[in-house]
């Protein structure tokens, strides 16, 4: 069995009023990239890379960087594919795009993989722990014509709040960051006014502090009981995220911007996170996060995958999470202490929502793991159709 053609697929969606806003920016749609490997033998899989801005460049490096070396191998030789193609480009790469294009192509071969052993890629990652993971909705974002008016927005947050806990989120993440300390803790104030103690809270700032600002928000926080402060300032800032983990007792989050084994190699020797979050479709694919796992457990830190995209995002997210171990061990794992859990945005995407034959929900508040092969999942040619604005190819 050899592959035979490498597939992108820029889809891009409008939101129009429905766009939303992070501390860094606007998001007037949604878009991704998806990576389609087929093979001789009729098998194929999916990727996805390209969230983190315009998937074009992503697309590029694939068919120009890295198709011509993998068009012609083995799909089953996953390990020797990244190897190569990580090998090829560390000199001009290593960190953002082509390590984005690999993620990609690494998680469609992933897929080919398991519909050729026809089992669920967590199988052949060891077997899973769980066939359920507990999600936190991933919302509470600035929205609306003007986001500095607090009174409309602690209305917004707090009826968006009950939405997700109605829903049957026990978890939830908002953002901060792009409003003062000041007004962005009476946000806060208000998602948990809305729901009470027993739910979770975490926020991301998405690294909008200086480590001043940061430490300020991060006291007002741990008096609301949240539970942790993801990306409190610049991911380059290792050393403030370790002299934040000094001085608050709330846990530091951080990873979506990171690349590799190697990168997360420097936060646990920083000493810089009480949590990590390597995102599949960026940091190396699913043959990087085993090793970046791997290199977790080492130093007994939890790894909370970072998931942002399509279904198909969310669905290598969810194969990774059943095969994490509870870290520590106890006899009744218990989330978020030491069982994995699954962010979940709850933002507009037609990308996530319509994209899959079947759809995720909830159930008795969790998510089922896909048990189909490979990734488990199926996708509807109709919508992908009707929402990719360029389709490339080569064979």
């Amino acid at each position: 069995m050899k592959i035979d053609l490498i597939e992108t697929f820029l889809l891009k969606v409008p939101l129009g009023k429905e766009r939303f806003y992070s501390s860094q920016l606007a998001f007037p749609e949604r878009s991704s990239l998806l990576v389609r490997v087929s093979t001789d033998a009729g098998l194929f899989g999916w990727g996805e890379c390209g969230q983190w801005g315009p998937g074009e460049h992503i697309a590029t490096a694939i068919h120009d960087l890295f198709a011509p070396r993998v068009l012609g191998r083995d799909p089953l030789a996953n390990e020797v594919v990244w190897n190569d193609l990580y090998s090829y480009s560390r000199d001009f790469g290593r960190k953002s795009t082509p390590t984005e294009a690999i993620s990609g192509i690494d998680v469609a071969l992933w897929d080919i993989r398991g519909k050729e052993a026809l089992k669920p890629i967590s199988s052949l990652l060891g077997g899973a722990f769980r066939d359920r993971v507990r999600p936190y909705a991933t919302g509470l974002y600035y929205r609306g014509e003007d986001v500095r008016d607090l009174a409309a927005a602690a209305a917004q947050l707090k009826d968006e709040a009950r939405r997700y806990v109605e829903k049957g989120f026990t978890a939830l993440k908002g953002k901060i960051g792009l409003l003062s300390v000041r007004d962005d803790v009476r946000r806060m104030e208000a998602v948990r006014e809305a729901v009470g103690d027993d739910v979770l809270l975490m926020t991301d700032a998405n690294h909008a502090y200086t480590r001043n600002t940061a430490l300020q928000m991060g006291k007002a926080l741990e008096s609301l009981g949240f539970h942790w402060f993801e990306e409190p300032v610049l991911p380059e800032d290792l050393d403030g995220h370790a002299a934040l983990r000094r001085q608050l007792t709330i846990a530091i989050a951080t990873g979506e911007c990171e690349y590799t084994r190697y990168g997360f190699l420097e936060i646990l020797r920083k000493d810089a996170a009480d949590v990590l979050q390597p995102d599949l479709c960026a940091c190396g694919g699913l043959s990087e996060a085993m090793r970046i796992y791997a290199l977790a457990t080492s130093y007994n830190t939890p790894i909370r995958p970072h998931v942002w995209g399509s279904g198909v995002a969310l669905a290598a997210a969810l194969q990774f999470c059943a095969v994490q171990a509870p870290l520590p061990h106890t006899a009744f794992p218990r989330a978020p202490e030491n069982e994995v859990m699954l962010e979940y945005d709850c933002n507009p995407n037609p990308l996530r929502d319509e994209l899959l034959v079947e759809n995720f929900r909830l159930e008795d508040h969790m998510v089922r793991v896909p048990q189909g092969p490979g990734l488990g999942i199926e996708i509807r040619s109709d919508v992908l159709d009707r929402y990719t604005v360029e389709h490339r190819q080569l064979r």
